[in-house]
Order: C-alpha cells, then structure tokens, then sequence
C-alpha cells in the first residue's frame, strides 16, 4: 500500500470529529431597546451598577435627578411612600415614573408606589433609566421618565450579608435547564431590627425602630418558539411587615405578580413583535397612631386593615427596522390596556379602647391607548418622533363611613364616573461629532391619579390628608439639550431641561388643628388638615452633569443635579403660588472614587450632597441640607466568591427626612456596618 493510501485508510479509521453545537441561550421574552431611545437623556445601569447588595431603589439614587420622598430607601420607609420620582421636579410617595420588569408595570395598582421588596438587585442585570416625559411605548404614569428593569438570563447571583441592629440579607437569582426549557429562580429575604427615626432630645418612649421582616420570589420559564421567538411565563409573590417608628404602628403588604408573554425580536427585515399579557394583585393594612405631646405614648388613631387590589393589563407591538434612504427606518405601532379595581376598609374614631367608625373606600381606573413610534438614522444623523392616544375613566367611586355600634352610616359619598382622552408625543434630534454627541428633544406626557389619591384619605402621626374623588390626570410638557463628551479614559454628559407639570396633584394644607372638620373629623393640636388637590401648575428648570474619568486602578466619577421648580397654585391653591414644590430639593450630588491596587482589592467611597428640601406644601417645614459618606471594600476570594465590607452613613451624619408641626424632625439612618459575601457562577 503505498503511503498516501496508507494515511488515507488511517485517517478513515479513526472516528469522526464531533460537528460543533452552538450553544443557544434562552433568553427571556422581551424586545430590544428601541434605536430612539439613544436622542433621549436615557442612562443604563449594568450589572456592575447593581451588583453590590443595596435594595433596588437605593442603587438607581446614583443616577442624577432619580429622587426617593422623604429621603427614605424602601429599607425604612412605609410601602405607601416608595414611589420613585424624577428629576425631582416634585417627588410623591406614589411616584410619578413608570417603572416596568420586561414590560410589566410593578406600580401598584391601587396606589402607584412600587414595593422594591418584590424584586431583589441582585435579579437585575440592566436598567434603562428615561428621563423626561415618557410618551411612545411608555404611556400612563411616565409622567417625569420610565425606569425599565430587565431580568437577568445569565450568570447564577448569590448575595449573603450581616449588617448593624439586627440586619440580615439573603438574596439571588439562578437558572436551570429543564428539557428545551429554561427555570430562573429569584428570592430575598431580608430581617432588621432598624433604627428609631426621632433620636436625641426630642425623643420619648413613643419612638420605636423601623424594623423590617420582607420575604419574596419568583420563577421564570422560558422556551423557544421556533427559530426567533421565545415565550416566557412568570410568577412571583411577596411579603413585608415593618414599623412605623412608632409605638403601636406599622404595616404589612404583600402581592402576587403572574406574566405571560411571547416575543421576537426584528431581525434581517423581518418584524419583531411583542405580545403581553399580566394580572397584579396586592394587599397593604397599616396601624396609624397619634402621638402624645411629650412623645411618652401613642394611641390608635386608625387602622387601615386591608387595601385588596387588582391590576390587569395587555399590550401588543409590533417594530420593524429596515434600510430606507441611505439610513435606516425603525418603527414600532401598538397599543396597551391597565385596568385597576381596589378598595380600602379601615377602621377610626377610636374612643373609650376601641374603634367606633369604619370606612371602605375605592372604585376603578381604566387607561388604554395607542401609539406609534419612528426613527430614522443615517451616518452621524439621529431623528425620532413618536404619539400616543389615551382614553381614561374613573368609575364606581364610593365612600362609606359607619357607625360600628349601630351600623348606620355616617357618610355617605359617590363621585360620578368620569373619562377623557389625552394625546401626547415625542420628538428627538441626536448628531454624532466624533467625541461629542448632540442631543435636543420635546416631549409631553401624563399620569392619571392612583385609587388611592382619588379615594383614600391618611394619616402620618397628627397631620391628615383627605382624598379627592374629583382629581383630574397630571400632565407634562418640556424640552431639554444635552450633550456627551467621550475621549480615552474621560467622559462627559450634561442636560439642560424645562418641565412644566399642568393640575399636579398636591398635597394641599386646608387648616391647623386643633379643630373638627367636615368630613375629615377632629384633627389634633400638633397636626394640620390637607387633600389632594389639581393645586396648579409645577414650572421647573434643571440641569443634569455627570462626569467620568480612569487612570489605571482608580477611578472617580462624579454627578449633579440642579433643579429650580416653582408652584403657580391659581386660583385653586393660590397661597402655594411662588414656593418650592414639597420634598423637591434644589440640590443633590454625588462624588465616588475607586481604587483596585491590587487583583483581587478594590475600595470604593462616596460623598452624597442633598440641598434643603421642605416637608410640605407652606414650606414652612424644612428639612436641612445633608451630606454622607459611604465606604465599600471588595476582596475576592476566588474568581467565583468576593466578600464584602462596607460602611454606610461612615461619619454617623443627622439626616433629617420627616418634621412635625411643632419641629420634631425624623432622621434617616445611621452609621451602619455592613459584611457580606457574594457568589456569582
């Protein structure tokens, strides 16, 4: 055999080199960022951003302009103030962002606020963060911007810590294959004793820790609908109880979030196209006191026992992205539906050791609407525009108030089902000039009160605050320039924008106690009687700067937001005309500075400014400027394992976040150390 049969036979012989699989990677069912959001003053937090062991809500505060009420994490504040704000044109507790998992509101569906429990960093990867008023995709409730949240599909998260007064975390996410499909698990559960928010001198036996007790988890299954769309199914659920800072409250909520959507995404022609369907459920009680003179007791003043809620909610879109002109055409068109059904039955009027009144209050909300969305790009050259269409109604609101000893009302209200139609748009320029980007863009939006602003009146320590059946839909217009800077190791981005917010929905200061009121009942010496109310117009103008630079192992990144917003109450709040919108600070900034020198070290500290803000309406309550600095080690102990030391609030600085008529100021947290241990595989 001559040889080249030789290696011929041989090479037969020997057995087949395996064909190479490329791995595919089930992703969850979603669209990709629109080309239009690049025009905008969009910022995108990776999983760098997130993966540090701070609640959701606490790391989203990095960015300029994002604002949390009362200068409180969802790690001490109560489920009905965490709505998140931006731009701090003017924050409330039920938020005026839209924040969406995947395309799924996780506002509440009775009051607007998010509870950040439900969902833990650590199952987050990416965060687009739209400032500015959301029309396009985005809809109702994207007043001041959308906060869209993307689930990881990738790489298993496990976070453990031990942190000051009790503290305790536990929080991941992770991924299984099952046959052609895949299972993602998330879950946190977190315990703290908390710290008492009135300290020092003013404090008495009346004041109490914030502790918390949170549970949540979710699962994921995602599988592939032929060759580029993919079906994803989620069910998560949730659970808090927390105190109030007081002897006697607290408050526990709980949800249950269900998902079902199938998608695919444009691709060589082709459309994408997006199809969603989800229900919410949620539940909150609360146990409000009034507080003594001297602080030495509380008593019972009210009890929210239970607030059932239901949302449910569709949309569908369809995009398209294809060469046209010399550049490329995208366009998306479709239309979505939130619907909201909730009541709240409490209990008041506690006299003689027991409530003698109770109350259930509630209705429904409807939205739907459509839109459509294009943009254009060619060379350096960005152009989009995008409207929508919204009807909204408000319908079977009621209020019952009763006498518990005889069971014959007391009050008895109805508010007159109400609709309307809101039409709203975008339009955006950008243009690429090598290191610098140009940006300029105009934009109007809206957001329909909540069930709870139009129906449920509350109670924080002495002040009441009365709802307002009547409110009509907030609504935005405003224009902004921006512009990106990137050069090596530095970057720069700045915006300058002007808002305007028509019928913003205020909390509007009627009386002082002591007194008794119409509706409202007896308000006390240390308190004062407000409602809800459409107090005019918000006018703001504001700048957003963020600046980035490394050299070698350090880096320093610094970010300001300024913001100059002004009430003209009219002629419906005209004492509210030339102050401050309540809770909007003027001021804030943020200066972090990291340094790796070595492989496996890296140190991390940031200096926090807050300008005063004002605790109400009058701006007669204010609430002083603060500064605080937070310290973070890493070492990693392995390329899989990374423990973790961090000091939150380092230089045990008074941060004033709440302040009573009679000047007794709540404070936020305190020194807190904190030590955990983090996998990622």
């Amino acid at each position: 055999m001559s040889p080249g049969l030789f290696a011929a036979a041989a090479l037969a012989a020997q057995p087949a080199s395996p064909t190479p699989v490329e791995e595919v990677v089930i992703t969850g069912a979603r669209l990709p960022p629109l080309v239009a959001e690049r025009a905008y003053s969009t910022v995108t937090l990776d999983e760098a951003a997130l993966d540090d062991g701070r609640r959701l809500d606490e790391a989203l505060t990095d960015t300029p302009g994002v604002s949390l009420f009362r200068r409180t994490s969802s790690a001490a504040a109560n489920p009905t103030t965490q709505g998140l704000s931006l731009r701090s044109i003017a924050p409330s507790g039920a938020g005026r962002a839209l924040v969406t998992l995947d395309g799924v509101p996780l506002n509440d569906p009775f009051g607007g606020w998010v509870v950040w429990s439900q969902l833990p960093s650590e199952a987050v990867d990416r965060v687009d963060i739209v400032r500015g008023g959301g029309a396009g995709a985005y809809g109702a409730g994207a007043l001041t911007g959308a906060v869209i949240l993307r689930e990881r599909d990738v790489r298993d998260v496990l976070d453990l810590s031990l942190a000051e007064r009790g503290g305790r975390r536990a929080a991941g996410w992770g991924r299984i294959g099952v046959g052609p499909l895949r299972l993602s698990l998330a879950g946190l559960t977190e315990n703290s004793d908390g710290y008492t928010p009135v300290r020092g001198a003013d404090a008495g036996a009346a004041d109490q820790p914030l502790g918390l007790d949170a549970l949540s988890g979710a699962i994921r299954l995602d599988g592939g609908l032929g060759a580029r769309a993919t079906a994803s199914f989620r069910a998560a659920a949730w659970e808090e109880e927390r105190g109030s800072g007081l002897a006697g409250g607290g408050s526990r909520a709980s949800g249950q979030l269900l998902s079902l959507t199938a998608a695919a995404a444009p691709a060589d022609g082709l459309l994408g196209w997006r199809v969603q369907a989800w229900t919410h459920g949620s539940d909150l009680s609360n146990r409000f006191v009034a507080v003594a003179d001297d602080r030495s007791s509380t008593s019972p003043a009210s009890s929210q026992d239970e607030t059932p809620a239901r949302g449910w909610g569709l949309n569908a879109a369809v995009r398209r992205s294809l060469a046209w002109s010399s550049g490329r055409l995208e366009w998306e068109i479709g239309a979505d539906a939130r619907h909201a059904r909730g009541e709240t039955r409490e209990r008041s009027r506690f006299i003689g050791g027991a409530f003698t009144r109770s109350r259930v209050a509630g209705g429904e909300a409807l939205v739907a609407g459509g839109y459509g969305e294009v943009s254009w790009s060619a060379g350096p050259w960005l152009a989009t525009g995008g409207a929508r269409l919204d009807h909204w109604r408000n319908s079977d609101g009621r209020r019952l108030e009763r006498d518990l000893a005889t069971g014959l009302p007391t009050l008895e209200l109805s508010a007159p089902d109400r609709d309307g139609y809101v039409a709203s748009g975008r339009a955006a320029l950008r243009r690429d000039l090598g290191d610098w980007v140009l940006r300029a863009a105009g934009y109007t939006a809206f957001r329909p009160p909540t069930l709870n602003e139009l129906h449920r009146p509350f109670r924080v320590g002495n002040d009441i605050t009365e709802a307002n059946p009547a409110l009509e839909p907030e609504r935005l217009r405003g224009l902004e320039v921006g512009a990106s800077w990137r050069s090596g190791a530095a970057t720069l981005d700045a915006t300058v924008f002007w808002n305007e917010i028509d019928d913003a929905i205020v909390n509007v200061t009627l009386a002082q106690g002591p007194g008794t009121f119409p509706v409202a009942g007896f308000v006390p010496a240390d308190g004062v009687l407000r409602q809800r109310m459409n107090a005019g117009t918000i006018r703001a103008l504001g700048l957003e700067a963020e600046a980035g630079w490394r050299s070698g192992p350090i880096e320093v990144r610094a970010a300001l937001a300024l913001t100059e917003a002004e009430v003209d109450g009219g002629a419906d709040a005209p004492q509210l005309t030339g102050l401050r919108p309540a809770q909007a600070p003027e001021l804030s900034a943020l200066l972090a500075v990291a340094w790796t020198p070595a492989e496996r070290l890296r140190l991390e500290g940031r200096l926090r400014l807050e300008g005063e803000r004002f605790e109400d309406d009058l701006n007669s309550r204010v609430l002083e400027e603060a500064a605080t600095v937070d310290l973070r080690g890493e070492w990693r102990l392995t390329d899989t394992a990374l423990l973790w030391l961090a000091a939150e609030n380092l230089l045990d600085a008074e941060v004033e976040v709440s302040e009573t008529a009679s000047g007794v100021a709540g404070l936020g947290a305190p020194r807190t150390m904190r030590l955990g241990l983090r996998f990622g595989l």
